[in-house]
């Protein structure tokens, strides 16, 4: 049995119950092959791979608080430390009802390879809690919140683990979680980054992801003979990254027509009103009912069905597991281009395969949504300086970390004879640098 497979079947039989863990990493190794049978010897040796699956270390802990009616709740927290060889943990924290350690799992280690696909000096990790911020009062998100960070300030701290937001995670989560840090900690830090202008963000921190995920998709496009001028563009999601995403879309010449939330979504075919879209969700936080209520061109749908709409770009910018191999081929056959992930993994395995065995041009998550970390990296060092940067220098620089990692993929599928696999040159590009940090610093 291949070093590979070996791995995976230890993987599988130590995380019962983690599909989501066990997905991200099969995607992760099998794309690695052609590097791993390269060092097959030495990676075995070393057991490369088995410390690299293998978290640090992981938190689970209670978080009590009070509902506005007086009676406690109790949720659970997370946090995981994949991987610091190349710098402190860095990863969002997830705040939603179907978040668990699998789920952490995932995404931490998605995070290794993202992270150091940015070129900057930052570890994997994870974290979140299962609570549900949405229909919950200010005071009761605060009350969470603090509880939250009262028991994870114990671990964290800005050249230790620096975690930022997610799903469900915006900045009034980060505020209050930083008030409680500073409180707890007596220490002013950049440990949390998505933090507010008035203490300590970045310009642009809000546009990063999905104006980083335009800026590799145009790369992508033009390395292939495409431009993003003139192309229909369907989004999924509704939230930080597909407002963005969809409001740089449209500034690069494409149409938008097409966003989504957990109820349904709306095909708006004169293209999506960004200004209305941002009332609708971040002033009211109310449902795409209220966006087809007001826009006469849109029209709402229950359900899923987004990728039913003929485009020739698509961005998955929602949650995991959401572009299904059904919809993978009604792309295909409404003609889409391209595909690149704005939310983490969004498309399942099988659907990834079929569009890339249809000439697809296909970029993972680990790569195309890489601009929200760079950005909090970028916070990170304009903390560390005292320093803000203009909106423009930290956008400018933006931009060339997310060519950059094109550039880096697309080259690292080259050398190993894979031109055009993007998947594959991703997550060769982000482990060559962590395999090369790991062996320096020894069996740790």
């Amino acid at each position: 049995m291949s070093y590979v497979d070996e791995v995976l079947e230890r993987v599988i039989a130590k995380n019962p119950a983690e599909p989501e863990f066990h997905q991200a990493v099969k995607e992760v190794l099998e794309s690695l092959r052609p590097v791993i049978e390269a060092n097959e010897d030495k990676y075995r040796k070393e057991a490369l791979l088995e410390r690299l699956t293998e978290p640090d270390r992981q938190f689970k802990f209670r978080v009590p608080w009070v509902d506005d009616k007086g009676q406690v709740q109790v949720n659970t927290g997370y946090r995981v430390q994949f991987n610091n060889s190349i710098g402190p943990y860095k990863g969002g924290l997830r705040l939603h009802p179907s978040v668990n350690l699998g789920i952490i799992k995932f995404l931490g280690f998605e995070q290794i390879f993202k992270n150091s696909l940015t070129g900057l000096p930052i570890g994997g990790g994870k974290g979140g809690s299962d609570f549900d911020p949405k229909g919950k009062s200010d005071r009761e998100v605060m009350a969470f919140c603090q509880s939250f960070m009262t028991e994870l300030c114990k671990y964290i701290g800005a050249d230790t683990d620096v975690p930022a937001g997610d799903i469900g995670t915006g900045a009034r989560e980060i505020g209050y979680m930083f008030g409680q840090y500073k409180k707890i900690r007596s220490v002013y830090e950049g440990v949390l980054t998505g933090k507010g202008l008035s203490y300590g963000g970045s310009l642009a921190r809000t546009e990063a992801t999905g104006y980083g995920l335009l800026y590799l998709t145009e790369e992508m496009l033009k390395c292939n003979g495409h431009e993003m001028k003139d192309k229909v563009v369907c989004i999924s999601g509704s939230g930080n990254v597909a407002i963005y995403a969809t409001q740089k879309a449209q500034q690069l010449g494409a149409k938008v027509v097409t966003v989504s939330d957990s109820t349904g979504w709306v095909y708006d075919p004169e293209g999506i009103d960004v200004a209305l879209l941002k009332e609708v969700k971040e002033v009211k936080r109310a449902r795409l009912t209220e966006y087809a209520a007001a826009r006469p061109s849109a029209q709402y749908h229950e359900g899923r069905g987004v990728w039913s709409v003929k485009c020739d770009i698509a961005l998955p910018c929602a949650t995991q597991n959401e572009l299904l191999l059904e919809d993978a081929k009604e792309l295909v056959a409404n003609g889409c281009i391209a595909v690149a992930e704005g939310a983490n993994m969004p498309t399942t395995l099988e659907a990834t395969e079929y569009l890339q065995q249809n000439k697809v041009l296909f970029a993972p998550g680990k790569a195309a949504n890489a601009g929200g970390v760079a950005t909090s990296a970028l916070e990170m060092s304009q903390n560390s300086e005292r320093l803000s940067w203009t909106f423009e220098e930290v956008d400018s620089k933006l931009k060339n970390i997310m060519v950059n990692i094109f550039h880096n993929l697309d080259d690292a599928a080259k050398r190993y004879g894979k031109e055009g696999d993007y998947v594959t040159g991703a997550n060769i590009a982000g482990f060559e640098k962590v395999a090369d940090a790991m062996i320096a610093q020894g069996v740790i």
